[in-house]
């Protein structure tokens, strides 16, 4: 299931809305930002019935 999710880039600053695919499970994977096109790390966070609990993003530089 996918899920939409709003998160901030942590590079530039600015909000976007991005889809979570639920049904693969809890995931780490690289998006880039789509204004500044940095890449971002995500961490998602998914339960057993398949929802979204958590989705944090941080700099890939870190």
């Amino acid at each position: 299931m996918l899920e939409d999710a709003r998160v901030e880039c942590p590079y530039c600053g600015e909000d976007f809305d991005t889809l979570v695919d639920s049904s693969a499970g809890s995931q780490h994977y690289i998006e880039d930002c789509p204004v500044c096109c940095h890449p971002i790390e995500f961490q998602a966070e998914v339960d057993g019935d398949g929802n979204l609990i958590a989705l944090e993003v941080q700099r890939d530089d870190d």
